[in-house]
């Protein structure tokens, strides 16, 4: 059985919302889901460990957008990941990206290429969001090529479009898929 590890932070709950959208569409593959978070913000929160990162046979990584990088908290945990990364522990494991932002400029695209450097680091596969996604080109809210995103507007709403829901629903399937064939 494949396992994905599905590792976010979130602060309004629209990286939440993502989160679990690409979980559900792993599951329904019949992949097993560790969700995981940088710190404990609900109840049910489950803190990632690096015990977590070595089960894993793919991830998906997500934080707001902080001016255009990944959440203070995630930076702080990928700081502890060296005795990983000296040993290769990561290597070949396929990884996406996802964000979330207030506004459209907000900064969503530099974001999912700051949260891919830690995983590049490591060897990991890193995938994006394929062409071969109809709601990556009809999208009027977020969505990129890089990764899955969402804008949350001026209401800070965490709900998800459609096409974002779709989206991200592309990404868990393609990761399952990918280490399902390096397997």
């Amino acid at each position: 059985m494949t396992t994905l590890l599905v590792l976010f932070h979130s602060s309004h709950g629209s990286v939440r919302a993502m989160a679990n959208e690409i979980a559900e569409a792993a599951e329904t593959l019949g992949a097993t889901v560790l969700l995981r978070t940088f710190e404990q913000r609900e109840a049910h929160d489950i803190v990632v460990s690096k015990d977590d990162l070595l089960r894993c046979d793919a991830l998906a990584f997500g934080t707001p957008t902080r001016f255009g990088m990944m959440a203070a908290q995630a930076k702080q945990f990928w700081e502890t990941t060296s005795d990983i990364w000296l040993k290769g522990q990561l290597i070949d494991i396929p990884a996406c990206v996802f964000t979330s932002s207030s506004s459209m400029h907000g900064g969503n695209e530099a974001t999912l290429l700051n949260l891919s450097l830690p995983l590049l680091h490591h060897g990991m596969m890193l995938l994006g969001v394929p062409y071969d996604v109809p709601e990556l080109s009809q999208t009027t809210t977020g969505g990129t090529p890089y990764g899955a995103s969402h804008v949350s507007g001026t209401e800070n709403t965490s709900m998800l479009s459609e096409t974002e829901m779709k989206i991200c629903r592309s990404v868990g399937k393609r990761l399952i898929t990918i280490a399902e064939k390096l397997k």
